[in-house]
């Protein structure tokens, strides 16, 4: 009697093992790819909007549903298990979504794994865990010139997923991204996995991803929050920065563009608290008329927001300082124009950019 419900009790692991773990290695290796995409702002108007999975990730999970069966056998065919290498298993376990918090489940394409490690090789070759953070971010950040701009890809799903892409951008992530790549390789901390959490802690409120409100929608409320967590320093006032004299509520006052505040109340009110936290803050800028006046206090990699005019926000646009073969100082950012590209004078740029006032400028820490 012991034999058996040893054997049944081995019966039981090994269904486990291949109903929850083995399909999703499979599903992993033969499904379709779904592309993740993020844009969290509407340029032109600033505050983001809500994130979205395209339609291949309902693909996904029917595929996933279909793999799995309802229950498992304590009788099982060992001749007819898939064949699973232990580096497989241990990837499998290491995505086992966390159930106390759904939000945070996150599924890496192989496409995506694949372009992380071009960007690793690249970092390992330049050795540029040798350079400054901000040296590191412009390396970074070149590797992009020429991915395509996406805008408007996050207001079709009504539940905040942590999503990441290294294929597309809009100006917010475009930043994020990059700064999250090369606080990875300052630390030479070369992990996939790594890298997702430094984008949700760059991305949401305290660094935890908690539904909709607790994405930072204001750019000033994005570098208050990495501020706090030694992330990046806001360096604007030292640089002669004036204060805005604002009130921050674009989100709240068009209530109406935003999905999320429509249907739910308690994401509207949501909000209205944060907006009410943000306006005990200063938000500075610097001019544009004085932008020039800085070029020399400004490094590459430097996180440059476009301070704007627009009644209720702090700004429209972002990029990073890049610094041309000659020396001057340009910007580095995904334009809307169509993709990730240079603008070879910062001043210039900013000149042409609709309701523009001047900049507010963050500085990446090096990490510990």
């Amino acid at each position: 009697m012991r034999n058996f419900w040893n054997l049944a009790v081995l019966g039981f692991a090994i269904a486990w093992v291949n109903n929850f773990l083995i399909p999703e290695v499979w599903a992993f290796q033969s499904q379709p790819a779904a592309e993740y995409v993020v844009s969290r702002q509407i340029e032109g108007q600033g505050a983001d909007l809500v994130p979205e999975l395209t339609g291949e990730r309902e693909n996904e999970e029917v595929t996933n549903k279909q793999t799995v069966s309802s229950f498992p056998s304590i009788f099982w065919d060992f001749n007819n298990l898939p064949e699973i290498s232990y580096s497989q298993l241990l990837e499998v376990l290491a995505r086992r979504p966390d159930s106390n918090n759904p939000e945070r489940e996150t599924a890496a394409q192989p496409e995506e794994i694949a372009r992380f490690e071009k960007v690793v090789q690249y970092a390992k070759r330049q050795n540029l865990h040798d350079r400054t953070i901000g040296e590191i971010v412009q390396a970074i950040a070149d590797k992009f010139r020429g991915k395509p701009y996406a805008a408007g890809l996050l207001d079709e799903s009504g539940e905040e997923k942590l999503i990441v892409t290294l294929n597309k951008f809009d100006c917010v992530l475009f930043v994020e991204t990059v700064l999250a790549l090369a606080r990875g390789i300052a630390v030479q901390d070369y992990d996939y996995q790594n890298f997702v959490n430094r984008i949700e802690e760059q991305r949401y409120l305290n660094g935890k991803i908690n539904g909709y409100c607790s994405r930072l929608h204001y750019f000033s409320e994005w570098i208050n929050d990495n501020e706090k967590r030694q992330t990046v320093e806001n360096i604007t006032a030292e640089l002669g920065g004036v204060p805005m004299n604002k009130t921050l509520n674009f989100m709240s006052q068009h209530r109406s563009s935003y999905p999320q505040m429509v249907k739910d109340e308690a994401t509207y009110q949501c909000i209205v608290s944060q907006e009410a936290e943000l306006a005990k803050t200063t938000v500075n800028y610097i001019p544009t008329n004085q932008i020039k006046s800085v070029y020399s206090q400004l490094k590459p990699g430097d996180i440059v927001a476009v301070a704007t005019d627009v009644k209720g926000l702090d700004v429209t646009h972002t990029g990073l300082v890049y610094r041309n073969a000659d020396g001057n100082i340009g910007l580095i950012h995904a334009s809307p124009a169509g993709e990730v590209t240079v603008a070879y004078d910062l001043h210039r740029y900013i000149r042409r950019v609709e309701s523009a006032i001047g900049i507010v400028v963050a500085r990446a820490k090096t990490p510990n």
